[in-house]
Order: C-alpha cells, then structure tokens, then sequence
C-alpha cells in the first residue's frame, strides 16, 4: 500500500505527527460509497433536463473523494478526482450542458477511480494509465464556451471556492503569516452534542505539523456552535476533509480571522490579551455595524452569504436564504446518519452469531432438561426456562437481523452493466427494479451476485431482441429487463424477467438431440425449459464476447443448489422468459421440524415442508416391482423410505413405519416414510462438508438439546432421487 509520504499532496504534510494509515479503512470505505452513489446518480440523470440539485449530489461525491485522496496523499485519485470536480463544477453552474460523452467520460473515471483505491489498499495491481482519460474530460471542459447568462452574483470572498484550485495549498489568506500560515475563524455546528469539538481540538495535539487551536467561545457552546482560532499552514480543503472524520462536513465553516477573532471588541469568550488592546467600540459604531458583533458573511449573521475560500463549493453555490435552509436541512440529516451508524467487521459479526448459536443449542439442552423436573415443585425454574427461550430466539432474530442487508446492494450493480451491454450490443434496454429493500443474509448476497450477473447479461444479450427485430414484431423498441425481489414464507425469491424472444422449445429439442442428451417430445415444458441448464448447452446461434443463454447456466445452478436454493424456468415464445431464484433467508440459523426414524433424528427444513398424514391401508401402491407411490387426493407423489436411504439399523423388526411427511423442491414433491414427528424448533446449521465430508442427500448438521448430532436433509436432492 502506497504510504502519504511516498506522493506529493497537499496533505502530505500532516502524516509528520501521526500515522494516518489508521484512517485508511475509513476512507476506503466512504471513497467506495461515494463512487457508488455517483455512478448510479449518473446512470439516474436525464441529460436533456438534469437539475441542479442532482448534479450538485454528484459534485459532492467527486469532492469527498478528492479531499480525502488529498489528506492522506493519494495523488493519482485527488488529479483525477480534481478534473472530474472541473467538469461537474461548470454543468452545475450551467456554464456547460450535460451531454452523453460527458456520463460516459464519468462513469470511466469511477472505474478509474476503483482501481487506484484497490491498488492503494494493496491489491498488488499495476499503476494504470489516465492520461487519455484526462485529456478527454479537459476537452469536454473546453469545448463549450463559458455561458454569460444571467447568474447570481458570488461574493468577493467566495471566488477560490466556485472553482476548484489546482493546488490543494492555496494562496495564503487574510492573516497570513510570515512562514505561510494564516489565522482562520473556525465555527462547528449546529450539533446536538458538542463533545466532537473536542476531538478536534485533540487533532492539533497529535499532527505536529498542522498548526495551532484556541477556542473562542470559552469553551461553551451557544445553540450547538463551538467557534476556535486555527493558526495553519494547511488549505481549507484539506481541514474540512480532515475534520471530516469526526464531524459533519456541512458542519464545518473556515473564515479568515480579523480583529478580535471575529467577534467584536470585548466580547466574551475572544481572548484577554487581544481584548485588553482593542479600543472600545462606540456606541456610534455599533450602530453602523449590521453583524451583530460578527465578522462579515460569519456563519448565522444576518445577510451572511457564503463561507471562506476553499470551503467545500456546495456551501456557497447558492447564496441567501434558500443556501442558508438548505444547508441547515443538509446539516440535520448528516448529523442523525452520523450517530445512527456503526461499522463493524464482518468477522466480529460472524463471531457474534456462532456465539449466539451456541447460546441456542445450550439453551435446547437446558430445555431438554427441564422436561424432567416436576414444573409443580420447581415453578421459578420452569418460569426461568421459558423466559430464556423466548429470550434467545428474541436475541438470535436480534443477531440475525445485522447480517440482513438490502438487495438493492446486488441490483445496484445492473444499471450501469446493462447501459454498457446495450451499447456494445445496439440494444435499448431498460432496467425495472422491484422489491430492493427486501433483506437477505450478507453471505448470500455476496454468493448470489455473479449467477444474478450473469442471468441478466443472458437476457441482455439473447433474450432482448434489436430495435428493428422489436419494431417488426409489433413491440417498443426498447426491450425491458426487470429484476423483482420479495420473501415468501422462509425463503426469498429473486426473479431475472425479460420481454424479449423466449425459448424456442422445438430449437432446444433440436439442440439437445445433437448434443446426444435424451430430449423425447413427451418431455412437459418445464423439463425442455431445463435442458439449458446442461454443461455447455447454448441455443446461441454465433458465440459473442458476452454471452449466450446456456452458456455457464449449468454453473449458475450449481451455485444456486449449492446455497440450498433452486431455480425455475417460465417461458413464453415471442413474449419473454423469467427464471425464478429461490432461496433460503440465511445460511446460519433455521427452522425445521425433527422427525424420528429408528433410534436416529433428522431435521426437515421447515420451508420446504408442505404437510404430514398417517399412513392408511391401500394408499401406498407399487409400481414397476420396485417404486412406490402414495395417492394423496388423488394426486400420486413418490415415495422415499428414510430408513432405506440411510441404512438405519432398527432393532424392533415388526415395526412398520406408518407416518408420512410430504416435502417440495425444485418443482417436485416427495412423501417420506418416518417413525414419528418429534417436533419443531430452530436449529444452528453446522456445514458437514468442511467439518467431515460431503454426504450425500445431506446438506448440513446441527446439534440437538441432548448433546447428539442430526443431519439436515437436502430435500432437493432427495426429489431428484425420486425422478431418477
């Protein structure tokens, strides 16, 4: 990882007291945010009428990334970062209009962007190269001349602000001294709790370099403000980006310091010793003054209109009192997400539910315990066993519930993938998204994304047909893909739709065929539908650098089985295709039901199953000498005898088993053949396979109350057994 000492910045300077390294991670991640929120504002804007409040959204990101590359030194980020600010700068203040070229020149240098991040935190990766990227976003600044249209007017004192400087270390401003620092007025707030102030003054404690602090206001706080004199030789910027890390930027107003510290003559909190030179201001003078004691435009004063230079340019692009309202709408929001979020690793989350686990299954022994005392004589402890239960699964739906994140976080992802695919494919598609906010385990987000990925770029690509192949068909040019998320019962289902061509069912016959797979014309839709999931399979007629449907679907199942899901196929020719994801909420805790086969337990998934009857004479019917039906309403579904499957010794050879479980999956139903139902109850899923091996028809392990290990079964699995 590049170190700040290693490039020139303007904020080089301050790692001389402190290893900023330790802010890193910080960056990192609020860098990563920002580049996510521009790219999908950018894919959002409509270049023919983009209004000024999102293009200025779009502005801030830039900045924040550039003042924090700039801070801890990252050069090749803040040059970067500095010509997108230029461009984004002069299409705010209509000096340029938005154009296509200019998104597109946009979302390059996020990309851009991502892979400098990635190589400063060590990814090992090569330096890559912006020259021609820089010039073309100096080109599209030059292009047009400035507009001279009517604008407001920006103050005197603003005008290092509206455009963004070229070096970070600007000219020194009013108060400058002889060794290049200068006096500033600093004001924080307004802030519901004033304690981060003092971390900032803790700043000037540990950065040798970054010059001196001294508070104004006595150390008190007047309607959530805290005002300090700052002796610096560092830029606005790079203040406001480091004092970023404690408060709100908005939050966070730089001023050239005048006579007095800015207050006037006397006023309480300014200094002794400059108070006990100042003249007495006349009554006379007073008068005159419409600052109420403020220096001129002083955050609060009556009629102030911008903040110093080099203060971040949203907060003077518009001055009066609509900048003044929505500064202090921005400044609320900022302070409530700042106090309202924690950042935890992943691994310490991780940690936290395996102990909860534990906790669970301790607490199913204790309960197995309990079922032995005599609740009579010990009430209290009966009480106790049945507040922890409730306690626990409170707690573990509590834990749970941190890993759930939104599935906007993988859907974000496709608006700009299928911008850059239509392009290259001279397609019009358009993105629908429904359902981003229903939350999934964050395990199973990260594993679900590359098969969603490529099932969208499958209907990008194969299933949305040309504009003029649309036209023809009577349809609207641009084709729609529409990515729905919801939960039903325990599981969550994530649907890829497209309104393009659909499956031809007599091509994937033909294909099939000449692949040698089995395909005769009996076989239902739904089994033609899933002959695209076999290795290799395509329908596409010319192989693209993208993809054709088929090509990698066989791997896209396999990952989606391998996380306990399944997936469905639905087609109609001529009119679209939707392929159907389901799967379980998470991977860590769920419910089952226990059921008894001989001396051993097994647990059921409880989503997956439908119902349980007993067995009466005549329901089960033989077929072909060795398979097995039951008839339920007169509905025939296979039937799979656990004590079979498994080999389970049983000693009381004339029982018969007599009770029977019907479980669905991957479009099919199976009864299973148990001794008993031993009742339902949440279970941590331990995974077999890393711990042993992989069994088959097993899908994990769990640990019951009395300290004994059941296996979970892989009911998908065992529907497959039952077709074959």
């Amino acid at each position: 990882m590049a170190h700040p000492s290693d490039t020139h910045s303007g904020g080089a300077h301050l790692s001389a007291g402190i290893d900023l390294s330790q802010f890193y991670q910080v960056f990192f991640e609020e860098a990563g945010e920002n580049l996510e929120a521009m790219e999908r504002m950018l894919l959002e804007l409509d270049v023919g009428a983009a209004g000024d409040e999102e293009l200025n959204a779009i502005f801030r990101c830039a900045h924040s990334v550039k003042g924090g590359a700039a801070t801890f030194g990252f050069a090749d980020v803040a040059e970067l970062t500095h010509e997108m600010e230029t461009l984004l700068d002069k299409l705010r203040r209509h000096e340029l209009q938005p154009t296509t070229a200019m998104v597109d020149a946009l979302l390059a240098s996020g990309d851009s962007l991502r892979e400098m991040l990635a190589r400063h935190q060590g990814s090992g990766a090569a330096a890559i190269d912006t020259s021609a990227l820089l010039a073309t976003i100096r080109t599209l600044v030059g292009g047009k001349a400035p507009s001279n249209g009517p604008r407001a007017a920006v103050p005197a004192t603003s005008a290092a602000s509206a455009a963004p400087a070229a070096d970070p270390t600007h000219a020194a401003a009013e108060g400058s001294a002889g060794d290049g620092s200068r006096a500033l007025e600093l004001t924080l707030g307004p802030m519901p709790d004033t304690s981060a102030a003092d971390s900032i003054v803790a700043l000037f404690k540990e950065i040798a370099d970054l010059g001196t602090i001294e508070p104004l206001d006595g150390g008190r706080a007047e309607e959530g403000l805290r005002r300090f004199r700052v002796v610096t030789q560092s830029s606005d910027s790079d203040l406001v980006d480091l004092f970023g890390f404690h408060v709100a930027r908005e939050q966070v107003r730089l001023a050239p310091a005048g006579p007095g510290y800015g207050f006037h003559a006397g006023a309480p909190g300014a200094p002794r010793a400059e108070a006990a030179h100042a003249q007495p201001a006349s009554a006379a003078d007073t008068a005159a003054d419409p600052g109420y004691g403020f220096f001129d435009n002083a955050p609060g004063a009556p009629g102030a209109a911008a903040a110093a230079p080099d203060t971040p340019p949203e907060v003077v692009a518009a001055p009066g009192p609509s900048a003044r309202a929505a500064v202090a709408k921005v400044d609320k929001p900022a302070a409530a997400a700042e106090g309202s979020t924690l950042r935890v690793s992943v691994e310490k989350v991780d940690q936290l539910i395996n102990l909860v686990g534990e906790l669970v299954i301790t607490q199913a022994m204790l309960a197995q315990t309990g079922k032995v005392v005599d609740t009579a004589l010990h009430q209290q402890l009966s009480a106790g066993l049945a507040d922890l239960e409730r306690n626990t699964r409170d707690l573990q739906e509590a834990v749970m519930g941190i890993r759930m994140i939104p599935m906007s976080v993988v859907f974000s992802r496709f608006p700009r993938m299928l911008r850059d695919l239509a392009g290259k494919l001279g397609k019009k598609v358009e993105l629908v998204q429904v359902g981003e906010a229903t939350e999934l385990d964050k395990g199973l987000v990260e594993k679900i994304t590359d098969p969603l990925t490529h099932l969208v770029r499958n209907s990008c690509d194969h299933g949305i047909e040309t504009p003029d192949v649309r036209r023809a068909a009577g349809k609207p040019e641009h084709g729609t893909v529409t990515l729905v998320a919801s939960h039903q019962g325990g599981s969550i289902v994530i649907e890829v739709r497209d309104d393009g061509r659909g499956l031809n069912r007599a091509k994937l016959l033909a294909k099939a065929r000449e692949r040698g797979l089995d395909a005769p014309d009996s076989m239902t839709d739904q089994e033609v539908y899933g002959l695209i999931f076999a290795a290799g399979f395509s329908t596409a007629e010319q192989v693209t650098d993208v993809s054709g449907r088929g090509v990698g679907m066989d791997v896209v199942k396999k990952n989606i089985t391998s996380l306990g899901g399944t997936v469905e196929i639905d087609s109609a020719e001529g009119y679209g295709m939707t392929v159907r994801v389901r799967l379980p909420l998470t991977l860590a805790i769920m419910d089952g039901m226990s059921v008894g086969v001989g001396e051993e337990c097994y647990i059921l998934p409880l989503s997956s199953v439908v119902e349980s009857f007993q067995v009466q004479p005549g329901m089960i019917k033989t077929i072909g000498g060795s398979g097995r039906v039951v008839d339920v309403r007169d509905e025939y579904m296979p039937v799979i005898d656990l004590e079979r499957v498994f080999g389970v010794p049983r000693f009381d050879f004339e029982h018969v088993s007599n009770i029977m479980v019907v479980v669905e999956a991957e479009g099919g139903r199976v009864a299973l053949l148990v001794d008993e139902l031993l009742g339902q109850q949440q279970v941590v899923v331990k995974n077999l396979e890393s711990n042993y091996r992989k069994v088959p028809d097993v899908s994990g392990a769990t640990i019951l109350g009395d300290g004994r290990v059941a296996l979970i079964l892989d009911i998908g699995a065992l529907v497959r057994r039952s077709r074959h």
